[in-house]
């Protein structure tokens, strides 16, 4: 199939089709059982991560630290379980607005420069500069995300003049970026800094930080090693091209 005759009937091209296509057509029977069951489980583990640290991230960092405090762990569990319930309808709230954009990666485009650009840099900015403040971490990255959905609603009103959605994102997520730097810059300068002991191990240079120790014993263990089952599945791989007589 080409290209030309993607999304005929719509009088389109449909370009999410291009993954499905590529692995309908490429790969042998054996290695297209293990891309379909490699996609499904990037699905399945993506999704697990995103609502994981969903739920972690609204008990832990918001909801203990600053609504409820001292509580006994089975209310945070409780309150943990009510965050995974709400975060997946959210996430499926969010299919249908996925369903109004051309193709998948305009909309990720979208979603990358809101979300990923200015955490991003919050992170870079907090990791490499032992000034950062946590209220410029905040007010940089809130900042940061209200510009970028700004950039978003002035391309759709037509005051920002984009060729195309994906060079808004890429502007979006520029101007996000630079906001939460200056912003986080300006905010720490005139703020008062953490001692540097609450610091070891968070920010480069500290130190502090014992990786070998760290390691579960169960993880040093020949057979886990990711070189060798690396090279076990990319030996497999190769060996279901090799054509049977």
């Amino acid at each position: 199939m080409t290209i030309e005759g993607l999304g005929a009937e719509e009088g389109d091209f449909v370009y999410n089709n291009a993954i499905p296509l590529l692995m309908n057509d490429l790969p042998p029977n054996g290695v297209l059982g293990i891309a379909v069951t490699g996609l499904m489980a990037s699905f399945m583990a993506g999704m697990a991560a995103n609502v994981s640290g969903f739920n972690t991230v609204f008990t832990y960092d918001i909801w203990q630290t600053y609504v409820r405090r001292g509580r006994p762990d089975g209310y945070y569990i409780r309150v943990g379980r009510l965050a995974t319930v709400a975060g997946i309808i959210v996430g499926i709230g969010t299919a249908f607005i996925a369903a109004g954009f051309n193709n998948i990666m305009n909309y990720i485009q979208a979603l990358f420069s809101v979300f990923n650009a200015p955490l991003f840099a919050t992170f870079i900015v907090g990791m490499f500069w032992k000034r950062m403040t946590a209220a410029a971490g905040f007010w940089s990255l809130l900042s940061g995300t209200v510009a970028a959905i700004a950039t978003y609603l002035l391309y759709l009103a037509g005051v920002l003049p984009f060729d195309s959605d994906l060079e808004e994102s890429f502007w979006g997520a520029g101007i996000a970026f630079v906001l939460v730097v200056v912003v986080a810059f300006v905010m720490s300068v005139r703020g008062r800094p953490k001692r540097e002991e609450e610091l070891r191990g968070l920010v480069y240079g500290m130190g502090g930080v014992d990786l070998k120790g760290d390691v579960i014993a169960g993880d040093a263990a020949w057979y886990r090693s990711p070189l060798l089952l690396g090279g076990v599945a990319l030996a497999l791989s190769i060996a279901l091209y090799i054509p049977l007589w």
